[in-house]
């Protein structure tokens, strides 16, 4: 009789620290889910330097861009730099945070996600831009890598000037998104850039005085997002009186950035190293 009790007694032991066992892997599987993600700002901002890299002028300044692009287009774009991914991919990060944090309108879908992890010593600094469902067709993936992160971005991020180097790609992609001209165009002229003097300087003109004239006039040749022949936009420019395109006639009001609308994020997304 007291071996069957002794038995008992081990046997109720082992079910006890099994159950605590499969407890404490429960709670340490809930708690890494969410380890590492920021909590949603309260109040709201798009800009959100948790790593410390940028002035707060700095931060101030791409805030106002930001939020200014969000009320024209409701194209939702967040920047945000932490000090260490704690062990996640920086997709899976930035997918996450896109996520939980709700940027973008829901059923538009039109955010996107700027994750930057600053390089430390010996520790790589990484960039990753996660585009939710909306916008996957209009940023695809190889244009935000090779173009957007390599060129306009890392560069900058190698010399510690995050600053610039997040100005430079969200313009691109600030362009883009709002219909300036398509991923596709900016890819093949951009190759252009580099091919000597006369090839860059139509560029430069195109991209920082043509467009801008074209933009403050009403779009009657072409869909948004098109590239607008060359052609087509000197003639433009040679008459006729200036009238404001729907963006330009948008009040952006005043204060700060209003609140995210709980977009959702499908796995689109480049990222980079350095």
């Amino acid at each position: 009789m007291i071996e069957i009790n002794n038995l008992l007694g081990k046997h109720r032991k082992i079910i006890v620290m099994k159950r605590i066992v499969i407890l404490l892997f429960t709670i340490s599987v809930f708690i890494s889910s969410f380890a590492g993600i920021p909590e949603r700002p309260e109040p709201p901002r798009l800009v959100n330097d948790f790593a410390g890299v940028l002035a707060d002028n700095e931060v101030k300044s791409l805030e106002s861009e930001l939020v200014q692009f969000a009320r024209q287009t409701s194209t939702q774009i967040v920047v945000v730099t932490v000090k260490d991914l704690d062990g996640y991919d920086p997709s899976d990060f930035a997918f996450r945070l896109g996520e939980d944090w709700g940027v973008g309108q829901k059923g538009k879908d039109n955010g996107i996600v700027v994750l930057l992890k600053p390089k430390t010593g010996n520790r790589q600094g990484r960039i990753f831009i996660a585009t939710g469902y909306g916008l996957e067709g209009i940023l695809p993936d190889a244009i935000v890598n090779g173009d957007i992160i390599d060129t306009e971005m890392i560069p900058y991020f190698k010399e510690k000037n995050y600053y610039m180097g997040l100005k430079g790609g969200l313009e691109v992609i600030m362009k883009i998104t709002r219909g300036e001209y398509t991923a596709e165009y900016y890819q093949e002229n951009y190759s252009a850039r580099g091919g000597g003097f006369f090839p860059g300087l139509l560029f430069f003109l195109f991209i920082f005085i043509i467009l801008p004239v074209i933009r403050g006039r009403r779009r009657r040749f072409y869909s948004p997002g098109k590239s607008l022949p060359f052609w087509i936009a000197l003639g433009m420019m040679s008459g006729g009186h200036s009238q404001r395109n729907s963006f330009n006639n948008f009040s952006s009001g005043s204060g700060g950035f209003g609140g995210f609308g709980g977009g959702s994020f499908g796995g689109g997304g480049a990222g980079g190293s350095w």
